[in-house]
């Protein structure tokens, strides 16, 4: 059987998230019943670099899935792109792996950015893709503070009660936090993430940002290794899975 890459774009704000759920849609539900067309109907499964929250978006998640037949690739993203017409789900490219390639064991990096859109007004054309806050944020002090958490550390305070992992123990090879525009930006590098990790983070910096929190207080967080010294988690809305590198 033919194994294919897919990366897909995708606004996730309809969705239960990445993986299939009973109690309402989700992106890889979506892949997988355009991909059963293109299949005879027969079932096919999808399986993601790894898995985005609800409402989380992606301008470059990575896939693969296997059909009984060879098709030529930009016939395959056409034909899914086809099928997914109404939704808010895209692929981006296609491509013919060997069979033994897996989207998520096999990434070695995956990259995040989180917007943040830092005004008293609220949103008329970003709502659902970015977290307004309404005071200016001092982007240099989140950049400084995010420093701290860069390496190999317990990440127990910034990992969500439900994560699955097994440890804790994750390592950070790049945070940076830059003004772009009329946003904060906030681009995470690592090979790996805990579940809701990132938003954990954000939240925290942006207690920064407001001046409610300093580097001490991060380095603090850091160290309690105790969810309960997290700062509120950022919403959804922001967070975007950008790149994910083999």
């Amino acid at each position: 059987m033919p194994r294919y890459k897919l990366t897909i774009e995708y606004d996730g704000a309809p969705y239960q998230g990445w993986q299939w759920q009973d109690h309402g849609p989700s992106v890889q539900g979506v892949l997988e019943a355009a991909g059963a067309k293109l299949n005879k109907n027969n079932p096919v499964e999808v399986y993601g670099s790894g898995r985005t929250d609800s409402g989380v978006h992606a301008l470059a998640q990575v896939a693969h899935m296997d059909l009984d037949k060879e098709l030529r690739v930009d016939k395959l993203r056409d034909a899914m792109n086809f099928h997914m017409v109404s939704e808010p789900v895209t692929v981006l490219s296609a491509e013919l792996m060997p069979d033994d390639w897996h989207a998520r064991f096999d990434a070695t990096e995956r990259q995040y950015l989180y917007r943040i859109m830092d005004r008293r007004m609220k949103l008329a054309l970003d709502r659902g893709r970015v977290w307004r806050i309404p005071v200016k944020l001092n982007d240099d002090a989140m950049h400084d503070a995010a420093q701290i958490l860069i390496g190999k550390h317990d990440f127990s305070t910034f990992r969500d009660t439900q994560c699955q992992a097994k440890s804790p123990i994750k390592t950070i090879d790049e945070i940076t936090v830059l003004r772009a525009g009329a946003e904060v930006h906030c681009h995470f590098r690592a090979r790996s993430f805990l579940h809701k990790q990132v938003r954990s983070i954000v939240g925290s910096l942006a207690e920064v940002g407001m001046g409610k929190w300093d580097e001490e207080d991060m380095k603090v967080a850091l160290e309690a290794k105790d969810r309960t010294a997290c700062g509120p988690v950022a919403p959804p809305d922001g967070l975007y899975l950008t790149k994910v590198s083999y």
